[in-house]
């Protein structure tokens, strides 16, 4: 890449950080492939979606894409798959030691969430909204929400309907939650939207958070 593309890429790198105790491991791992100028690949497989998974691999100067972003350490290189820069941002990659040896931890609590451009359709408008503004709430009770369809009411007009999942299945509670929380959210970010239902049954109540 160019330094005036990787530039360009820059003002989007989200603030990833390799510890120095990761560099520190990784630095004895690429020494150990005898490839001169090896480095690591990072990038989000599904990113934006609740399958997201973070990953890292090797990367000799034959893997390297066009459109990757170089980032240097002391002792390798670092490339970042374009298309995941938006889901790295306050991404961490970590080297913990412990009695069995260690281990490479790899947070980025920005990779499930999805992205949305000014041309989103009305679907990932509102799967962004709960994946970025409601889930993140709902799991702190051990539950979660996502969006099942979207449909004209004759009568009430836009409706979305959501499927209540986790400790939120049975819960007492999620009639008011879904009203006073969720309902209120989305339609704060789509004013468009007139109504939220839930197609949750609720009679199925085992393992919910709240009875």
């Amino acid at each position: 890449m160019s330094e005036q593309a990787n530039s360009t890429v820059a003002e989007e790198i989200p603030n990833l950080m390799i510890t120095p105790s990761a560099q520190e491991y990784l630095k004895d791992l690429l020494a150990k492939q005898n490839t001169l100028g090896i480095g690591v690949r990072v990038f989000v497989e599904n990113a934006g979606t609740a399958k997201a998974e973070c990953c890292m691999a090797y990367s000799a100067p034959d893997d390297v894409l066009p459109t990757d972003y170089k980032q240097d350490y002391a002792d390798f290189p670092a490339f970042i798959d374009t298309p995941s820069i938006p889901y790295l941002r306050d991404a961490v990659i970590d080297y913990n030691k412990d009695r069995f040896g260690g281990q490479l931890t790899f947070k980025a609590p920005n990779s499930k969430v999805p992205r949305v451009g000014p041309n989103a359709s009305l679907e990932e408008r509102i799967a962004y909204v709960l994946q970025a503004e409601i889930n993140p709430g709902l799991a702190g009770h051990g539950g979660n929400c996502s969006l099942v369809e979207i449909f004209e009411d004759p009568e009430h007009g836009l409706t979305a309907v959501l499927q209540f999942g986790g400790g939120c299945q049975g819960c007492s509670a999620i009639d008011i939650t879904l009203k006073q929380g969720v309902e209120t959210t989305l339609q704060a970010h789509i004013p468009e939207l007139a109504r939220v239902i839930d197609k949750t049954d609720h009679t199925q109540n085992a393992g919910a958070y709240m009875k």
